[in-house]
């Protein structure tokens, strides 16, 4: 058995455990990094990357369907999905070596491709080898969630970890799940030539503020994917090429094969939690505000730390504890500020609080602004006026933002620095934005709070008069 010493040993290769130990080991802290799976982890090789690749697939063909509304003849789009899963794969190979093993040991990173389970509070064995570490950071993402629905065991099915490697085009593809994975992949099957039924149980898309969902999912219904609401599949049969999904009222879906995205599993059963004195919590790893487990030595980020799974969550919790890893900092993990996109066609974004928890939050105090794409010129003239954004602000600062519609995941990231940084209205107004661009959305939006303010009021009025009567 070989035995090592390090600093910070980082159990897990995908962005949060990448982002620590790139920062780590450029600082001068000896790493050692654990991965028994894919270098770059779920986002590089099943989940962000390949999903955006395909999106991307489902949009050219898209737009070749619908060119003559820009003075151009429609074309067949006619897709070829085994070459759209090529160019998936292309793209995940140029980003690969970003987060691949020979990169990060010419950081400096030991890297070791097992995977790791506690042996004791600071000690951790991967294969043949016992790391003893100062800190652990335990990164190790989650996996798609299978339900027990009855049946299922004996039906042929995908994940996300599978999908992307089916080369045969689904003629039908049933997918149980409206959250953002299912509805992405809906639309992108669709306009890559599949048939598409989603089977939800509740609302699709039913984290998202319900009036920018509707206009995702009114697209998608015209596009002609059919999506079935308050369907909670009770049992799956068939076999391969045909397979069937009854729901609890008694509704059967009929399709060639099945998707499973109901959502996600933190990645813990490998670990032995209980010899490093962790508490686990009901999807995850208990941690507090700074990250720290019940095991002051150990953190947990990313998904595997029981909150929002997202990347950018992961890349964001690197940062909290290195500051507090490295320098001996107080550092915290905050949510207010992180934002999310569904990056259907509109796109779909979200950062603070929705209409909904501002209005119980705040009451009588909040106000709600909104500007539509249509008043958009650059929204005018690529055809894009489907979406609008709404904005909740109190005091006159914003608590929340809401936008749905072309380019919604890259406007966001304005109002996600506006919460990080207690922003007020007042200076989002104050850019000047290029025109005629569809970031113009965002500063529309904080003149549309000063609108009433400055037209509508009085004293405005009789103090403009009085200074064109009386001062020279």
């Amino acid at each position: 058995m070989n035995r090592i010493k390090t600093d910070i040993l980082i159990i897990g290769a995908g962005s949060g455990g990448l982002s620590v130990a790139a920062g780590a080991v450029q600082m001068g802290a000896d790493v050692v990094l654990l991965e028994g799976h894919e270098m770059g982890g779920d986002c590089l090789n099943y989940g962000c990357v390949p999903s955006k690749a395909l999106i991307a697939s489902g949009k050219a063909a898209h737009a070749q369907r619908h060119a003559a509304q820009y003075g151009v003849a429609n074309a067949s789009g006619a897709a070829d999905y085994a070459a759209a899963k090529d160019h998936v794969a292309d793209v995940i190979a140029q980003i690969a070596p970003v987060d691949s093993q020979e990169r990060f040991e010419g950081l400096g990173v030991k890297v070791i491709r097992d995977y790791g389970r506690f042996i004791s509070q600071d000690e951790v064995q991967a294969g043949e080898t016992v790391i003893k570490a100062r800190r652990i950071v335990i990164a190790t993402g989650s996996s798609p969630l299978v339900p027990p629905i009855p049946g299922l065991d004996k039906v042929p099915y995908e994940t996300n970890e599978t999908l992307f490697a089916l080369r045969e085009k689904p003629e039908h593809l049933l997918i149980i799940g409206g959250g953002p994975i299912g509805i992405e992949m809906a639309q992108a099957h669709l306009r890559l030539g599949c048939k598409v039924t989603v089977i939800e149980g509740e609302r699709a898309l039913g984290k998202d503020d319900p009036e920018t969902a509707r206009i995702v999912l009114d697209t998608l219904r015209d596009e002609g994917v059919v999506i079935e609401e308050n369907a909670t599949a009770a049992e799956v049969r068939g076999t391969a090429g045909a397979i069937e999904v009854e729901a609890k009222d008694g509704r059967v879906f009929k399709g060639s094969h099945l998707l499973i995205a109901v959502g996600r599993k933190a990645n813990t059963d490998k670990l032995d939690l209980d010899k490093a004195g962790i508490k686990p919590a009901r999807n995850g790893i208990d941690v507090d505000t700074s990250l720290r487990t019940s095991n002051r030595k150990v953190y947990a980020i990313g998904d595997v730390a029981g909150g929002l799974q997202f990347t950018h969550v992961a890349g964001y919790h690197a940062g909290v504890i290195i500051r507090s890893m490295l320098f001996g900092l107080p550092s915290r993990a905050k949510t207010a500020h992180i934002p999310w996109a569904t990056y259907t066609d509109p796109e779909l974004a979200q950062v603070g609080q929705t209409e909904a928890e501002a209005q119980e939050k705040h009451g009588d105090r909040l106000e709600v602004v909104r500007f539509h794409y249509e008043h958009n010129d650059r929204a005018l003239a690529e055809r894009k006026t489907n979406g609008f954004i709404k904005v909740m602000v109190v005091k006159g600062r914003p608590v929340g933002a809401s936008i749905v519609g072309h380019q919604a995941g890259e406007l966001i990231g304005l109002w996600a620095l506006a919460l990080a940084n207690g922003m007020k209205m007042s200076q989002i107004a104050a850019m000047v934005a290029p025109y005629p661009t569809i970031g113009e959305v965002n500063k529309r939006a904080a003149g549309a709070y000063f609108s009433p303010r400055l037209f509508e009021s009085d004293l405005v009025k009789r103090v403009v008069r009085f200074v064109q009567r009386f001062v020279p």
